[in-house]
């Protein structure tokens, strides 16, 4: 957990440089149009999240010394990269209008190579976390960070191009692999094996997947929806939004969601610890939360003043109610692995599920834009763990029922 945690600190240090200096550099008003592809981005690379977690639990040790001449993970992944680039492009008609309605057809090319970049990143990723190959993972967290803030930096420096910038967040996904598979080669490759065939790992990756989505709805893709919901609205002050939701919400959420396939591994092989380790995670991020929350209530507007030169204007009490819907998605994302742990796909995707919706639907309230915001990223996440926790108390309880008799 340590190395896993430092490099998500590293990861999460440059990009909070990259969202406080790439919006000075070209304006609120042309970071609007990057912060959707950012968010659309990262909406689909968490719904793609769910292949990582499933390969994470099916990876296993190999126990003889015979070197396989197939990878089953590997060509799984290359099928969904396929799979992956093709949805992307041909669905693009379907959606371009609305997620970007500012740069359209240039930022489709873009967002197909990253995320399909980023199966490869999971599939690498999942059978690294199935095996606790904790050092080259924290390797491929930090310096993915730290090539993507770089490289938007340096573009920012030279111009504002919505393209451009879109370019330089998407390479990284491939160069981070390219640059660190030398050395992450001879602990992968002929050493790890899968306990599913592909039937039902895809049959497993298309529930998590879709859980995964629902995910990024409440997280990285929230953005993606409060930008359909606020056409009409000024380019600065949705983008103001954006910063507002993205900075406030991160230190809760980052750590949460980085360490989900570790949780996974953590409640499967530690079922003596289960709750000690669950009950311990939620205190930990529901006290945080109140301490950040007032913290954010009071020093949450002079902090984004000074951020960002008095551009961004936004009370005190949104700055506390993004701080607790960060808590409760973060609580939410140790039921789901908790119940994904013992095999539980159906209840882990239906609590996602319930969650998105919830999240997506409050936009429809009769209030405006801040009001159905605040009430979207809190109603979405206690929807979800008013699934989750139910089942997690009625399998407590058959386990003590079971060992008293």
């Amino acid at each position: 957990m340590s190395l896993i945690l430092g490099a998500t600190a590293v990861a999460s240090i440059a990009s909070y440089l990259l969202i406080w200096l790439v919006p000075r550099q070209i304006g609120l008003e042309a970071y609007k149009d990057f912060g959707l592809f950012w968010a659309a981005m990262y909406f689909v690379v968490g719904a793609l999240s769910g292949l990582q977690q499933e390969v994470t639990r099916g990876t296993v040790r190999r126990s003889d010394e015979i070197v396989p001449t197939v990878s089953p993970a590997r060509n799984f992944g290359l099928a969904v990269s396929g799979i992956v680039f093709l949805a992307v492009v041909v669905s693009s008609p379907l959606w371009i209008g609305s997620v970007f309605p500012g740069e359209g057809w240039p930022l489709v090319l873009p967002l197909a190579f990253a995320t399909t970049s980023y199966v490869m990143v999971a599939t690498l990723a999942g059978t690294l976390y199935g095996i606790a190959g904790w050092v080259p993972l924290a390797l491929m967290i930090s310096v993915d960070g730290v090539l993507r803030f770089v490289a938007v930096c340096l573009v920012a420096s030279v111009t504002d191009d919505t393209v451009a910038l879109a370019w330089a967040a998407a390479l990284p996904f491939l160069i981070t692999i390219a640059v660190l598979w030398p050395g992450i080669r001879r602990v992968v490759v002929g050493k790890t094996a899968l306990d599913v065939g592909y039937r039902a790992l895809s049959r497993n990756v298309a529930g998590t997947m879709v859980a995964a989505a629902s995910m990024g709805v409440l997280v990285s893709g929230f953005p993606v929806v409060l930008g359909i919901a606020a056409a009409g609205e000024p380019a600065a002050f949705v983008a103001s939004l954006f910063l507002a939701i993205t900075i406030t919400r991160a230190p809760v959420i980052v750590v949460v969601m980085s360490l989900q396939s570790y949780l996974i591994v953590r409640f499967r092989d530690h079922p003596g610890s289960f709750w000690r380790d669950f009950l311990a995670l939620q205190g930990i991020i529901l006290g945080g939360a109140v301490v950040l929350s007032v913290l954010a209530w009071l020093v949450g507007a002079a902090v984004f003043d000074f951020l960002y030169g008095g551009q961004i204007d936004l009370d005190g009490w949104f700055y506390a109610a993004l701080v607790a819907s960060s808590a409760l998605v973060g609580c939410l994302a140790v039921t789901a692995p908790a119940v994904l742990a013992l095999s539980q796909h159906a209840v882990y995707s239906l609590g996602w599920v319930v969650a998105a919706i919830v999240t997506i639907g409050c936009f429809i309230l009769p209030f405006d834009l801040m009001t159905n915001t605040v009430v979207s990223l809190l109603a979405g996440p206690v929807a979800g763990l008013l699934v989750h926790a139910p089942y997690l108390l009625i399998h407590r309880s058959r386990r003590i029922s079971a060992a008293r008799a």
